[in-house]
């Protein structure tokens, strides 16, 4: 995409992308990149990273910035050092994308106190991280953009899928209240809510049911799956200045999935836990 006066509408600009390796996280950055901005990818294996920056590239253009960091975004140490690493590429951090987050497929009565706190952990406090340690550099720069990965779960609930859904509905209520607070300083905070997306870290799980697949889609208005560039584009309009009057706000990008239903995934859990310790969660007692 190119300006009036032939700039591309994000140069200038040092973005951010945690859980930057592949998927959702990597189609985000290209699109950055593409754009003009310089985007620093962060994640946990450096093999993936640098695979993911030469796929960035192939879609950006050999003139894209694209950089990588190797860490853990739920360690507030690394965190900063990525985001101090991101804002040296460019004029000033403008754009930070928390992707990082999942969820664990299983009945509410068989999670224990600490995987509830680990599920908050993995998609709440990542975005709160991301939030927290952007924002000193976004205001001494004269503002900013910050995008957090949702989730349809968080308005329409997946069955098996109970923290999943609360900590999505989480990660909205902190950008509602992040905005609130951070308007003042010209920092925007806004989300994607992306349906089922296919990508290397979900083609393995319900992909694989054939017959739940085929049942899903002949339900929903559009009748397919998201693909990463669907969710990289929503993320793109909410980090420009497209948005600039846009912030507190979750867009869903999700088929129509959230007219409809979820699917029911009993004979997945089934699958996978067995049929006494699904029996037994579904009847109200606490598997042994």
């Amino acid at each position: 995409m190119m300006s009036a006066n032939g700039s591309k509408p994000l140069a200038g600009q040092a973005a951010l992308v945690t859980g930057g390796g592949g998927g959702i996280g990597g189609a985000s950055a290209a699109w950055l990149a593409r754009d003009g901005a310089a985007v620093t990818i962060m994640g946990r294996t450096e093999a993936t990273l640098v695979k993911a920056r030469q796929e960035i590239l192939e879609v950006a253009g050999s003139d894209a910035t694209v950089d990588y960091f190797v860490g853990d975004a739920l360690d507030a140490a690394a965190l900063t050092g990525a985001l101090a690493a991101a804002e040296a590429r460019a004029d000033r951090l403008a754009i930070a994308v928390s992707v990082v987050g999942g969820g664990t497929m299983k009945p509410l009565l068989m999670f224990d106190g600490e995987e509830v706190l680990e599920e908050l952990r993995r998609n709440v406090v990542s975005a709160f991280l991301v939030i927290r340690n952007a924002t000193p550099l976004m205001a001494k720069g004269g503002g900013g953009s910050i995008v957090c990965i949702s989730s349809d779960a968080a308005k329409l609930p997946w069955p098996f899928l109970t923290l999943y859904n609360t900590s999505k509905s989480g990660v909205e209520g902190l950008v509602r209240g992040s905005a609130l607070e951070l308007g003042r300083l010209n920092i925007r905070v806004n989300a994607v809510r992306p349906g089922l997306v296919k990508t290397d870290g979900t083609k393995d799980g319900l992909f694989k049911n054939e017959p739940v697949m085929a049942q899903f889609i002949a339900e929903k208005p559009l009748g397919r799956t998201g693909v990463p560039d669907d969710i990289a584009a929503g993320v793109r309009y909410l980090a420009g200045p497209e948005s600039s009057w846009v912030t507190g706000q979750s867009i869903g990008i999700e088929g129509g999935n959230e007219l409809t239903k979820a699917p029911y995934l009993e004979s997945l859990v089934r699958k996978r836990f067995g049929d006494a310790s699904i029996d037994a969660a579904l009847a109200g007692r606490i598997p042994e």
